[in-house]
C-alpha cells in the first residue's frame, strides 16, 4: 500500500530518513498483521482484542416485547484496541498529507513557516470535523443536549453504547498517534513544546473522563471544543490563501470566549452540583463509582486550569495580532522618502558648477595668461 512517492535517491534500509519516508507503508503493514490474523483460528483470540470493541454486556429492555441491547464498560483491553485504531489513524493522516495537502502545497509554493502550519491546521480541521459531526450524532441519538439532568443522573454511566466506546478509544488513538508524528513529519524544535503541551492536555482529560465515568459531560465538552477549533483552524488555511480575508478570526474569537464559559458552566452543573446531591455517594471502584469530593475536586480544578490556560493564551494570541496589525497600519502611514533628483536635473547641476568656476577669478587669469 504506497501512501508516499518515493523519491529518486533510496537511503539506506532502516536509517532514519528511511523511516520517515516510508512511516506510511510499515504501518500498514502491521495493522495488515493484525486483520490477517482474524483468518485463522489460533491467531483470532488474539486479534480480536486489538480490532474490536471489548467489555459488552447485553442488557434486555423493559416493555411489552424484550428485546436485547448490548452495552459496553472499559477495561485494560482497551489500550490493544487504542493501539490498533492509533495505527489507523497513522495510515489516515499519511493519506490526507500526500493526496490532499501536499498537493494544495505544490500550487500555493507557501514558505517553510506557513508549510507547517498549513499542515497542522490542514490536519486537524479534518479531524476536527469528523470528530464534531459524530459527536453531535451520538449527543443525538442518547437525547442527552434534550435532557441536560443526565449528564450526571445515573452516575456511574459504566455501560456505554457502542458508538460513544468506539468514539472515546479513536480519541485516545488519534492524540497517541499525534506523538511518533512528532518524529515523522520532522517538526522543529521550537513547535515541539507547543505541540506537545495540547497532545498532553487532550489526553489526560479524556482518559481521565473515560476512566472516571463522566463520558457523557465529556463527550458534550469535546464537540463544543471541537466545533470552535474547527473554525479557527479553518480561518487560518483561509488565511494562508488570502491574507485579506481575516473576519473567521473575529468570530472564533467570540465562539472561544463563550465555549470557555459554557465549559467551565456545564462542569461546575454536573461535577460541583449534580453530582454532589446525588444519592449514589461513595468510592466504590468494582462498580465505578468515583463520587467522593476529593475526586470532584481535582476533575473542576483541572477542568478550571485548563480554561485558564487556554484564556491566557488566546489573550496572548490577541495582543500579539493587534501589535502586528498595528505596525502594519503605522508602515503604510509613514511618508515615503523624496525621490532622487532625474538625470536631466544632475546634468544641469554639473553644468551650472562648471559654468560658476568658469567665471571665478582663477579661470580669468588663466586664460588670460
Amino acid at each position: 500500500m504506497g501512501l508516499r512517492k518515493k523519491t529518486t535517491k533510496t537511503p539506506p534500509v532502516l536509517s532514519h530518513e528511511f523511516v520517515i519516508q516510508n512511516h506510511a507503508d510499515i504501518v500498514s503493514c502491521v495493522a495488515m498483521v493484525f486483520l490477517l490474523g482474524l483468518m485463522f483460528e489460533v491467531t483470532s483470540k488474539f486479534a480480536v482484542l486489538f480490532i474490536t470493541v471489548q467489555y459488552n454486556v447485553t442488557i434486555s429492555t423493559s416493555g411489552p416485547e424484550e428485546t436485547p441491547v448490548t452495552h459496553f464498560h472499559h477495561g485494560i483491553k482497551d489500550l490493544a484496541t487504542t493501539f490498533f485504531y492509533m495505527l489507523v489513524a497513522m495510515i489516515m493522516h499519511a493519506i490526507i498529507q500526500e493526496y490532499v495537502l501536499d498537493k494544495i502545497n505544490r500550487k500555493k509554493h507557501f514558505s517553510k513557516t506557513k508549510h507547517s502550519k498549513f499542515n497542522e491546521s490542514g490536519q486537524l480541521s479534518a479531524f476536527y470535523l469528523f470528530s464534531a459531526g459524530w459527536g453531535a450524532s451520538i449527543l443525538t441519538s442518547e437525547n442527552l443536549l434534550s435532557n441536560p439532568v443526565s449528564l450526571w443522573e445515573g452516575y456511574p454511566h459504566t455501560l456505554m453504547p457502542f458508538q460513544m466506546k468506539f468514539y472515546f478509544i479513536c480519541q485516545l488513538g488519534y492524540w497517541l498517534h499525534a506523538l511518533p508524528e512528532l518524529y515523522f513529519q520532522k517538526t522543529k524544535k521550537e513547535d515541539i513544546p507547543r505541540q506537545l503541551v495540547y497532545i498532553f492536555l487532550y489526553l489526560v482529560h479524556i482518559a481521565g473522563a473515560y476512566i472516571l465515568n463522566l463520558n457523557r459531560l465529556a463527550l458534550v465538552l469535546l464537540v463544543l471544543h471541537y466545533v470552535v477549533e474547527l473554525l479557527f483552524h479553518m480561518s487560518r488555511l483561509v488565511y494562508f490563501s488570502n491574507e485579506a480575508r481575516q473576519s473567521g478570526f473575529t468570530l472564533w474569537a467570540v465562539l472561544f470566549v463563550l465555549c470557555r464559559l459554557l465549559t467551565l458552566s456545564l462542569s461546575v452543573l454536573t461535577v460541583g452540583f449534580g453530582l454532589a446531591t446525588s444519592e449514589n455517594q461513595g468510592f466504590d471502584l468494582s462498580a465505578g463509582n468515583f463520587n467522593v469530593i476529593f475526586v470532584r475536586f481535582t476533575v473542576l480544578a483541572a477542568i478550571c486550569l485548563t480554561q485558564a490556560f487556554m484564556m491566557w493564551k488566546f489573550i496572548n494570541f490577541q495582543l500579539r495580532r493587534w501589535r502586528e496589525h498595528g505596525l502594519t497600519q503605522s508602515l503604510r502611514k509613514k511618508p515615503a522618502p523624496a525621490k532622487s533628483k532625474s538625470k536631466k536635473d544632475k546634468a544641469n547641476g554639473v553644468n551650472g558648477v562648471n559654468a560658476s568656476d568658469a567665471d571665478s577669478p582663477r579661470a580669468k587669469k588663466e586664460k588670460s595668461s
